[in-house]
């Protein structure tokens, strides 16, 4: 698949999602909007799909990342409990610091983030069956652990609802003023392209990046810091996303094959027009409600790890 393929189709889809919603706007409308119109795109429409675009770029982009550094294809934000540790520091965020800023919030998720994918990495050095398979299910258990502890206080202390309908994936709420602090994983995802040939090399092993003169723990460090940035800011903005990270790097795997760099563009394209075409069919399936992105992609995205699981042991069957 060629990357102007892949720009085409975002360009495209990027034009349908701004004139989707409760407030009739077509594409005739361009030449001769009224103020309420030109109001309704730019306070609501472009910041929407703009988070779109950015969240579903940077989330697969992690997703490629770890899978890189833990040389595992099954390991994302989802499956390593970065996301559910994210959303535990979030929860300790309100707890502690309850007339916290956005910004302070995201300091705490992005602590708790970075902890728990260390937790996790720890363990996959302890694991002595390296099967691909049981590596996810290993994080998705210690993800579950973090999730039980997080719902625990969260019940204790009246929080629940308040962050079950806080952390939802949902790009519904996004208006201007809401979604800039996404912005921050743009520089991120850049640092992550020029990096891309150390995360390549420190893939291959501890003992291969040495012999090359490449400090492995660094780079490795490096990337899970990239890592939960991007997973704490866009789990505060917009929502946990699940599976993102997860299906689209093997996606793209599967035609560009595990060189970083050279797949770096691709699944960062096919993440964010993944993203848009399941924001597009929530919106318009029971239109003029909308689905959450996180239900849209969650029912697809793990339609599609399963697809891969069976893909990974026919081929190795």
């Amino acid at each position: 698949m060629k990357k102007r393929y892949l720009l085409i189709a975002l360009l495209l889809l990027s034009v349908v999602s701004l004139f989707i919603g409760v407030t009739s706007l077509s594409i005739i409308d361009v030449f001769h909007l009224t103020e309420e119109q030109i109001h309704i795109l730019w306070i609501s429409r472009f910041p929407r799909l703009i988070s779109i675009i950015i969240a579903g770029m940077s989330m697969s982009i992690c997703g490629l990342i770890m899978q890189q550094l833990s040389r595992n294809k099954f390991v994302s934000p989802t499956t390593a409990g970065t996301i559910d540790s994210a959303k535990f520091g979030i929860l300790i965020a309100l707890l502690v610091f309850p007339t916290a800023g956005p910004v302070q919030k995201m300091i705490v998720a992005f602590i708790f983030a970075l902890i728990g994918t260390f937790l996790f990495m720890k363990i996959l050095e302890k694991v002595k069956f390296k099967d691909p398979i049981f590596i996810p299910l290993v994080g998705l258990m210690f993800g579950n652990i973090v999730s039980s502890i997080t719902t625990f206080f969260a019940y204790q202390n009246d929080l629940i609802q308040n962050m079950s309908s806080w952390l939802q994936g949902n790009f519904a709420l996004i208006l201007q003023g809401r979604y800039e602090m996404l912005f921050i994983s743009v520089p991120l995802v850049i640092f992550a392209y020029l990096y891309a040939n150390k995360f390549t090399i420190a893939g291959m092993g501890e003992d291969f990046s040495k012999n090359l003169g490449m400090n492995h723990k660094q780079v490795v460090n490096i990337g899970l810091v990239i890592v939960a940035i991007i997973t704490s800011v866009v789990t505060l903005t917009v929502g946990m996303i699940p599976f993102l990270g997860l299906i689209i790097p093997n996606i793209v795997s599967i035609y560009r094959g595990d060189h970083l760099r050279n797949s770096l563009p691709h699944t960062a394209l096919l993440g964010s027009i993944f993203v848009l075409a399941c924001d597009i069919i929530g919106r318009v399936i029971i239109f003029p409600y909308e689905i959450a992105i996180g239900v849209t992609v969650g029912v697809i995205g793990s339609g599609i790890f399963l697809y891969l699981i069976m893909r990974r042991s026919a081929h190795a069957s």
